[in-house]
């Protein structure tokens, strides 16, 4: 019995050429015989085969588009701006009241985690809110009188200065003496006209400005809204003493499902945390913009530099309206004080240089990194809901955005609206 060494193999094991299907063999003869007829000639007679045509016009992406659903959507939209437009005295008290309560939610929980009850903390916190306003407005309206006070001195200062540059000759004087003549000659043609008969002349007269009217008016609109302050401080103060009432009202209303429960807790805790920081961000900025105001105004030499700075901090809280009432008072006051308009644009411009950089610049870029909104719908936001509410709607819309994007981004059919809005 003799046994073979494994060098006697006529080919090596792993050299072995493995075994081929036959159907494969015919496939690649299939193939190889379509290759060479493809590459032969048509015969005679026949025509030769044509390209695929592609199409001539554009490319068209075919989407299913309901006109119904859509028509719909948009007439309830309409509908909606339209009733927040003329229901507008009910809905800015709630929404500043929901706004003030996810403010100071944290801080009533946290005494009620001491052992204070939430009516109480809840009260407290109104009260020192309240007090602390009072306080601030109180010790703001002495120099408030003041101004009111030096406002015809500044008039009178603004006439001397108009008066002494018009004594002097310019091409903007010329220009005017020369419109001055053409409308005189032109009176002058349609006097010489004589009138027709049985037309008679009407001279429309201006009432004369009376500051009581605006006045009166200004009292009522503020009268309205220390009624409207009231009714928030009064929702607020029902909302915290109630607890998490309405979030359990709002999760019997989504159902029994646990997966339904899991998903309202989510929108509601989303709507929360985003608001938050967005109050963060206002804050913040606030705080930059008195800071960044009181040290140029000093820089400047403007008296009372760090009030102005306080009263900038406050009024940015408004936007687009605050800036343009620092920067006007504070040009006013600056006028009074050195006597030149030099120095009142310089103090106005750079009033109005660090809220156009915080404003326009630094606050839409922070709520854009707060509430994962891109910039450009935090901007339309401000524009659309300030054209709809008007001041409150500058103050109010990126947090009704907020939380419309959270609601969106868990609904599947309002997917869409929450990525127009994401970053």
């Amino acid at each position: 019995m003799t046994s073979e060494s494994p060098s006697s193999d006529p080919l090596p094991r792993d050299t072995d050429p493995e075994p081929v299907p036959a159907d494969s063999v015919g496939t690649a003869a299939r193939g190889d015989a379509g290759t060479a007829q493809a590459d032969l000639p048509p015969p005679a007679g026949e025509p030769a085969p044509s390209a695929p045509s592609l199409p001539s016009g554009p490319l068209m992406l075919h989407m299913p588009v309901d006109v119904r659903n859509l028509s719909l959507a948009l007439l309830a939209l309409f509908a909606g701006v339209a009733l927040l437009h003329w229901a507008s005295a009910v809905f800015i008290p709630i929404m500043l009241s929901l706004l003030l309560t996810t403010a100071l939610r944290p801080a009533v929980e946290g005494l009620w985690r001491l052992r204070v009850p939430r009516w109480l903390g809840a009260g407290v916190l109104l009260i020192s809110l309240v007090s602390g306003l009072a306080v601030a407005g109180w010790s703001l309206s002495d120099g408030a009188a003041q101004l009111v006070e030096s406002l015809p001195v500044a008039a009178k200062k603004v006439r001397d200065n108009i008066r002494a540059g018009s004594s002097q000759t310019s091409a903007l004087n010329t220009v005017q003496q020369a419109a001055t003549q053409i409308e005189q000659a032109a009176s002058e043609n349609t006097a010489a006209t004589p009138a027709r008969r049985g037309v008679q002349r009407v001279i429309v007269e201006r009432p004369p400005f009376n500051i009581r009217d605006y006045l009166w008016s200004g009292t009522m609109g503020l009268v309205s809204a220390l009624g409207q302050l009231t009714v928030v401080v009064f929702l607020t103060y029902f909302a915290l003493s109630s607890g998490n009432l309405f979030r359990n009202k709002l999760l019997r209303i989504a159902g029994s499902s646990l997966e339904r429960r899991k998903i309202t807790i989510h929108v509601l805790e989303d709507i929360t945390h985003q608001i938050q920081r967005y109050l963060l961000v206002q804050v913040f900025t606030s705080v930059l913009v008195g800071v960044a105001t009181g040290l140029a105004y000093w820089a400047l030499g403007l008296q009372n530099a760090a009030v102005w700075g306080a009263v900038a901090a406050v009024l940015n809280l408004a936007p687009y309206i605050g800036s343009a009432l620092v920067t006007g008072a504070s040009a006013l006051v600056a006028f009074l004080q050195f006597g030149t308009i030099d120095m009142a644009l310089a103090i106005g411009g750079s009033s109005l240089l660090i809220h156009t950089i915080v404003g326009n610049l630094l606050t839409p870029w922070l709520t854009s990194r707060a509430s994962s909104m891109s910039p450009v719908a935090v901007f339309v936001s401000v524009l659309v809901w300030g054209w709809l509410w008007g001041l409150w709607g500058l103050l109010l819309g990126i947090p009704v955005m907020m939380a419309v994007k959270a609601v969106c981004d868990r609904v599947e059919d309002l997917r869409p609206v929450g990525e127009l809005l994401g970053d």
